[in-house]
């Protein structure tokens, strides 16, 4: 990130900030209001942006600590504007952090899990009650449908049914 306290990044930080206001504004919008709300909204300042970064490019050295800050940015530039044509992708990847912290927590947790086996399968299980959280889906009933499934001869051909990604699959054919 450019540095703080020089013009070229306190301009930067400024476009950037004007993107998470727009932001702000439309968080819990529809995917199509999001994404006309980028479209016409956010697409012209960051249209601006690109501008200004090339602009102050031409001017630093790209071996200072700006210049290298800046060829990153327009190193990756591709993936900030993806946000601009999908209304279901977030600007940033902070709700993806923050869903993974508890995940970091657990693992440095595991550590102290006795030996290695046993961190082994705390380990699988956080990720399995993570994976379970990530996609909605309570992780003790998927657990116990999954394991009533397994003992009730759950084919192999059909393993795919049994992710959490799929749980509302595996609850329907339980039910029938």
């Amino acid at each position: 990130m450019p540095e703080a306290g020089s013009p070229i990044g306190d301009e930067i930080l400024q476009r950037i900030a004007a993107l998470y206001a727009i932001e702000k504004q439309i968080r819990g919008a529809s995917p199509e209001v999001r994404r006309a709300t980028r479209q016409e909204r956010s697409e012209p300042l960051v249209a601006e942006l690109n501008v200004f970064v090339r602009a102050q490019r031409e001017l630093v050295s790209r071996k200072s600590n700006m210049g290298q800050a800046l060829g990153y940015l327009m190193n990756h530039w591709d993936g900030l504007c993806v946000y601009l044509n999908d209304g279901r992708v977030e600007m940033d990847n902070n709700p993806v952090e923050n869903l993974i912290r508890p995940l970091t927590l657990n693992r440095k947790n595991a550590l102290f899990a006795g030996h290695d086996e046993g961190a082994q399968n705390w380990a699988r299980l956080a990720s399995l009650i993570g994976t379970c959280k990530l996609n909605g889906v309570e992780p003790f009933a998927y657990m116990k449908a999954t394991l009533e499934a397994l003992a009730a001869g759950h084919r192999n051909a059909d393993i795919d049914m049994l992710l959490p990604w799929n749980f509302s699959a595996l609850r329907t054919a339980a039910a029938a």
